[in-house]
């Protein structure tokens, strides 16, 4: 479990500050779900994995957590989270209890100063905090926030037949902040969106339809927070390893390498979604595949 008195990690991208906001320790069961093919042996045989992103018998480590960025006099957070006290099928997601909120404000990012919310993708533990409970109801947690997503992934799940669970994650966390008419949908252009100086949406398909990545820039550096077009670092060394939730997995693949490609060799910062401490680092080739050259927090991306 995070320390809710630790400060937030932060890497400087330029003139940007980009801080991790923990919410929560995945438990260990949730690597052989997520990727059913990163197979202990598999995760022991890529020895860079220990003892970050992998414990000593090659079980994953996995964290939920949001970014935050001020740009511009605004204060934009990247996705959300699972939330607190949300009824969800796992267990691991379920009734909640964190300091998240509390971590958000040492940030700097209280709710009612956010300006800007990204939602990479409209699944469970991405959305969460997009609302808190007010008695018995639902109501947005960052009340003055435009929120954005894709507008490919809107209309991807308005016209899904979805199970409950995922009705229910629609009820709690999305539909209040469209009817409180904050949600805003981003047509996202094949070479990316601006969405705010120096916020760039780029398109990473496979996992949902819509799905973004986001790039940060300032001064000639840049930045990019993965999404799930990334869910583990292993996915880096064996980028052909689909997560059980990819809607489309071959396309999931070719996004994957698309991505990691274009940034092996280069000074952008990648910065995990999922990725457990020390969540960012450079992209390298490695044997046929990629590896994670971490940064520490408060790193600069230049010359990593």
């Amino acid at each position: 479990m995070f320390d809710s008195a630790a400060s937030p990690s932060s890497w400087t991208v330029g003139d940007l500050t980009v801080r991790r906001i923990d919410e929560v320790t995945l438990p260990p069961q949730t690597g052989p779900w997520l990727l059913p093919e990163a197979t202990t042996d598999l995760v022991s045989r890529t020895p860079w994995l220990s003892p970050e992103f992998a414990d000593e018998q090659g079980v994953l480590r996995l964290t939920s957590h949001s970014f935050a960025v001020e740009v511009d006099g605004m204060r934009v957070l990247v996705d959300t989270g699972i939330g607190n006290g949300k009824l969800r099928a796992n267990p691991a997601w379920h009734d909640l209890d964190t300091d998240y909120e509390a971590r958000l404000r040492a940030a700097g990012f209280a709710p009612d100063r956010v300006d800007i919310v990204v939602l990479t993708h409209l699944h469970a533990d991405h959305v969460g905090w997009n609302t808190r409970a007010e008695g018995d109801t639902w109501v947005p947690t960052f009340p003055n926030a435009r929120y954005l997503t894709s507008r490919t992934e809107w209309n991807h799940w308005a016209d899904v037949d979805m199970e409950e669970a995922r009705r229910q994650m629609f009820r709690d966390s999305v539909h209040p902040v469209r009817e409180a008419g904050l949600l805003d949908l981003v047509d996202v252009a094949d070479e990316g969106t601006d969405v705010a100086p120096g916020i760039r949406l780029l398109p990473t398909p496979g996992h949902t339809p819509g799905q973004v990545a986001v790039e940060l820039s300032s001064r000639g550096e840049t930045a990019l927070i993965t999404g799930d077009s990334v869910h583990h670092p292993v996915q880096m060394a064996h980028p052909e390893l689909c997560s059980c939730v990819d809607i489309a997995p071959e396309l999931a693949v070719r996004t994957r390498e698309r991505l990691l490609s274009s940034l092996a060799g280069t000074s952008t910062l990648l910065l995990g979604t999922h990725f457990p401490p020390p969540t960012a680092g450079h992209v390298r080739r490695e044997d046929g595949g990629y590896r994670l050259v971490p940064a520490p927090s408060g790193a600069t991306p230049v010359g990593g």
